[in-house]
């Protein structure tokens, strides 16, 4: 009998306003928007490869600090050139006690943080 497991095929972000965090996230991930209806904004790495991202929308505000969060690598360009291109499209750097790092913790204009990792890949 073969291995057993899961395949990761999304991953589900609650939004204020979906269309537009979602439009937010495929402009930092170069992605595209896949599919949009009053349930959600599903977003996709060009070609559709999994996981992908569905931002459906909730009626309560984000509290406290994420108990998961994204981090990102530059492409192209360093990290900040990339910091710069982040903050250009909505993104804010915040403090959450990290202290003096190698990457920058960043939030998205609802307020989820994520971080922008040092590290330059293809």
């Amino acid at each position: 009998m073969g291995a057993v497991a899961a395949v990761l095929t999304e991953v589900i972000v609650d939004a204020a306003d979906p269309p537009r965090l979602a439009r937010f996230w495929a402009e930092v991930l170069g992605w595209d928007v896949v599919e949009e209806d009053e349930e959600g904004v599903e977003i996709a790495a060009p070609g559709g490869a999994k996981p992908a991202l569905l931002f459906v929308p909730v009626d309560d505000p984000k509290a406290g600090k994420n108990r998961l969060h994204l981090d990102v690598n530059p492409t192209g360009c360093d990290q900040a050139e990339e910091l710069a291109r982040l903050l250009a499209i909505g993104a804010v750097e915040v403090d959450i006690g990290q202290g003096e790092q190698t990457w920058v913790v960043l939030a998205d204009p609802e307020g989820n943080e994520f971080c922008l990792l040092r590290t330059r890949v293809s």
